[in-house]
């Protein structure tokens, strides 16, 4: 149950935007074994001047920031990492564009489904990949 924040520093039309979307839930999906209708999505487009970025970076950086259960392996982490590059990578995004945040919450500290800690759900899909 991942939620994701993408965040952006130039305009894209609609289509871009979900392409761009579609790239990461991809990534998870395949790194994290997430199941597909799991979607919880965020996408914040700045202007430049109310997103400044590191040095050498262009008008494409990405910030990507995910929040998710805690309990991924590092090895699901790594493959995380290098599928959102690869995957943005396809649609013009260079690695060095790319700056990616895990948050790993602990489940008892998700009250999900109508308010119930997440520690105490059959989530239907396993968090320790």
């Amino acid at each position: 149950m991942p939620l994701v924040k993408i965040e952006v520093r130039r305009h894209r039309s609609a289509e871009q935007v979900q392409a761009l979307i579609e790239a990461v839930h991809r990534a998870q999906r395949e790194a994290l074994k997430i199941p597909e209708d799991d979607r919880q999505f965020r996408y914040i487009e700045h202007r430049p001047e109310h997103f400044q970025a590191p040095p050498g970076r262009t008008e494409n950086y990405t910030l990507i920031d995910v929040t998710l259960f805690a309990g991924r392996s590092m090895e699901a982490r790594r493959a995380l990492y290098r599928a959102i590059v690869r995957n943005l990578g396809e649609l013009g995004i260079a690695p060095a564009d790319v700056f990616i945040v895990l948050n790993e919450v602990p489940l008892e500290n998700w009250g999900i489904r109508g308010g119930v800690p997440a520690s105490e759900v059959d989530l239907g899909f396993k968090v320790d990949v």
